[in-house]
């Protein structure tokens, strides 16, 4: 079992003394005692980057707070077609609240008439909890501006754009992700790519899009955007790998591809940008990233509780994970 890291460990680990790990914590100074904010700084640091939960945030939740933390999602997270790709977020959630001591409380009721999920509603009830998790493909620009007016406490699980102020956020670096798999297909002689998806709206996918853009053009090779995957464009335009914001429109043209006799890797690469979000077969061993998506749920709720505690608007994006696969050659 994994010894619980104390005051101790994070005091040697950020260079200070134990007595500093525990103004900081208590966000307080000790008679003339002063912290210098860079000292402060390194301690928050250090706590970010290892997790450590101290008794005393869970003392003063529990003291100031009700000790509920909201989860406010855009979407249906349970339906079965979905379900597998929300629930890493929601464990990492989960994990991370029990360790504070907090209970977490699923928003649901919250929708217009006839539209999708809003935050703001006449029977809103968002304020029960002491902060909220922000949960979605995408976010109503509205209901982020208006939590950043009334100085509600939240964190959006996914990089988000200003919303007249910096928006608190855990995402994942999909720009870095991109253009390491772009790197890896031009490594091996591929001189037109494709990006098959929107690439807009949701700032997710702006950012892949964006990511390809930005590597192709760096690496002086062809690359062409499509909304739609399809194998009779792609071959036409002498496309030879291909990235898919969707992993199942890339097994789509996997199968396509095995059934015309065309070989895969052989004749055409395909890659997946990140995890599926409608059904597709987990047997075809895609090349291309993994989200962490659990680990992005559980650094919310530090970042959530950073922002209860020290009312800063914290931004963060953590590393993909590359799928190595066997669809790219």
């Amino acid at each position: 079992m994994t010894r619980r890291l104390t005051q101790q460990d994070i005091a040697r680990m950020a260079g200070v003394s134990q007595a500093t790990v525990s103004l900081v914590l208590n966000n307080r100074q000790d008679g003339n005692v002063r912290i210098a904010p860079e000292t402060r700084a390194r301690v928050l640091e250090v706590i970010r980057r290892t997790g450590y939960v101290a008794n005393p945030i869970a003392r003063r939740l529990h003291d100031r707070r009700n000790r509920i933390l909201g989860v406010f999602t855009y979407e249906a997270v349970f339906p079965s077609t979905k379900a597998d790709f929300y629930q890493p977020f929601l464990e990492g959630i989960e994990e991370q609240a029990e360790n504070i001591g907090c209970d977490l409380l699923l928003f649901t009721s919250a929708k217009a008439a006839g539209q999708r999920r809003r935050i703001f509603s006449d029977d809103s009830r968002v304020r029960l909890a002491d902060g909220c998790l922000l949960l979605g493909r995408t976010v109503d620009r509205d209901d982020l501006a208006q939590l950043l007016r009334e100085g509600v406490p939240f964190v959006s699980i996914g990089r988000r754009d200003d919303a007249g102020g910096p928006v608190p956020h855990v995402g994942a670096d999909y720009v870095t992700a991109v253009r390491d798999l772009v790197r890896r297909a031009v490594a091996l002689g591929h001189r037109k790519l494709a990006y098959v998806g929107p690439g807009s709206g949701a700032e997710s996918s702006a950012d892949r899009l964006r990511g390809f853009r930005e590597a192709v053009a760096a690496r002086g090779v062809e690359g062409l955007h499509v909304q739609m995957a399809s194998l009779d464009l792609l071959r036409e335009s002498g496309v030879t790998a291909v990235l898919t914001e969707e992993v199942s429109d890339g097994a789509a043209l996997v199968l396509a591809a095995r059934e015309r006799g065309l070989s895969v890797p052989g004749d055409l690469s395909v890659m997946m940008l990140g995890a599926a979000t409608r059904p597709a077969p987990e047997d075809l061993a895609l090349t291309g990233f993994r989200i962490p998506r659990r680990e992005m749920g559980r650094r919310a709720v530090q970042a959530l509780t950073e922002v209860l505690e020290h009312g800063t608007s914290p931004q963060e994006l953590l590393a993909c994970e590359f799928v190595e696969g066997s669809t790219l050659g």
